[in-house]
């Protein structure tokens, strides 16, 4: 269960009817199941990407030394968040939202840029709350890039082809995984106490991943999509007698969470804000592609007027709803690729689906005991759980790199731009004599793999794939 993105060639056509791709609907996007069936639905949505929606946010305070209450807080907005989100891009005002069922979350591609300039922030003798006043804002300003693009999806796509996007994606799988993999290990307060890699550690780990390839292989559809949420379940449950998990904050937390726009202020640098500029521009291409697959799994044309404005509704959407999710504390907000697993399973692609999806993660978002419960979840059960979500993202880019042609020159390019951005990631002390500058808009594989492929992609002479 990854925030997986495809990125797909949207050129269009004069076709402008939509027409039935698949035959196993059966409720279209228009129809209006009853209620219980569509309950049914949205909460397999929900099951099938709450841990994608949550997960950033767990990264992120962990990796920050946020503490308990700022952190189950920054769960409750990004779930209370992608509710709102989901309920715009479902419901469509205007020209903003595609009129789909999609669902809204962060992308992973953020994390490490987030991570870059909160950690930088705070290592100028900023408190990790500063540093979040940061993040918010830089997430903020950023989304006006992707309003902005909505209106330019043509032009976009002929410098960010699949050979960038596909790089690109690649790089935040692979550089992520370091992340997931020390969260196997116990985390960063493990490697304090001396019991980074224990045994037990590692043995809980081994057993949500295992669970969640074991499920994953079996022929039930429901089983392969709850997969995620079993195998933490069973590795959550495990933990409890192994005394790895502590719920002493719970009690001090209110029964209600109320949501406070700009709780943490809001703070500026630009050299900061540099990668994510680059980053609301993939994740522009990345949206296509998951609303284009949603069009698709939909019974939708996907070619003609009605689906590119159904494209620059949903990128606008998106653009808007990181705007709210960085008033909210929370991280941005883009469409999700789960929901297209669970449209095929239930037959149900009904927009008014998302009604029901965006009111059950309001609702969540506004109770401070399952952030906190969620929040609890062990380093190495949740490591179990990224490290094959990690790897999935970077097989998504792998997917999307071997549809291009490797002729020389795009094989350069990828060569260049994942050695650059790998380099980066494992030996970071590599920037330290360069200007402050230069520093910030490199200290992230992503953000110096990512600018090396459109670069090149610009510069050396040939197709653009």
């Amino acid at each position: 269960m990854t925030n997986e993105k495809i990125a797909l060639e949207t050129e269009t056509e004069e076709t402008t009817e939509t027409r039935p791709i698949s035959g196993d609907l059966i409720y279209g996007l228009e129809d209006r199941p009853p209620v219980g069936k569509a309950i049914f639905a949205a909460i397999q949505h929900v099951l099938a990407s709450v841990v994608g929606i949550v997960t950033p946010s767990l990264i992120i305070s962990d990796a920050l030394g946020l503490q308990a209450a700022d952190a189950s807080f920054l769960i409750s907005m990004s779930l209370f968040v992608s509710g709102i989100a989901t309920f715009i891009q479902a419901k469509r005002f205007g020209p903003v939202g595609s009129g789909l069922l999609s669902i809204q979350g962060t992308s992973f591609a953020f994390i490490g840029p987030i991570l870059g300039a909160g950690g930088a922030y705070i290592a100028a003798d900023n408190s990790p709350t500063a540093a979040l006043g940061l993040i918010f804002a830089l997430c903020m300003l950023g989304s006006f890039i992707q309003m902005i693009l909505s209106r330019f999806l043509k032009l976009a796509q002929k410098v960010v082809t699949p050979l960038v996007t596909g790089t690109v994606v690649t790089l935040i799988g692979l550089t992520l995984v370091r992340v997931g993999i020390t969260d196997m290990g116990g985390g960063f307060a493990a490697k304090s106490a001396g019991t980074f890699g224990s045994m037990q550690n590692l043995g809980v780990a081994f057993l949500v991943l295992l669970t969640v390839l074991i499920l994953n292989s079996l022929s039930s559809p429901l089983l392969r999509m709850g997969s995620i949420v079993i195998g933490l379940v069973v590795g959550y449950i495990i933990a409890i007698p192994l005394g790895m998990v502590s719920f002493d904050g719970l009690g001090n937390l209110p029964p209600f969470t109320v949501p406070l726009p700009f709780r943490y202020g809001f703070n500026f640098d630009f050299a900061a804000f540099i990668p994510f500029i680059f980053l609301y521009v993939i994740t522009t291409i990345e949206s296509i592609g998951d609303l284009t697959a949603t069009s698709l799994i939909s019974g939708l044309e996907i070619r003609g007027e009605k689906y590119f404005q159904r494209l620059q509704g949903g990128v606008l959407a998106d653009g808007l709803n990181s705007f709210i999710a960085g008033c909210f504390n929370t991280f941005p907000n883009t469409t999700f690729s789960q929901n297209n697993g669970v449209i095929q399973l239930t037959g149900i692609g009904s927009r008014y689906v998302g009604f029901f999806i965006s009111g059950i993660f309001v609702l969540l978002g506004l109770i401070p005991i399952f952030g906190g419960i969620i929040q609890a979840i062990p380093k190495p059960v949740l490591g179990g759980a990224t490290i094959l979500m990690f790897g999935t993202v970077a097989t998504a880019g792998i997917k999307l790199l071997s549809c291009v042609n490797l002729t020389r020159r795009n094989s350069l390019i990828i060569a260049v731009s994942l050695g650059l951005g790998l380099g980066v990631t494992f030996a970071p002390e590599i920037l330290d004599q360069l200007p402050t500058l230069i520093k910030n808009i490199f200290s992230s594989g992503i953000s110096t793999g990512g600018i090396t492929a459109l670069t090149l992609n610009i510069l050396i002479p040939g197709e653009r794939e």
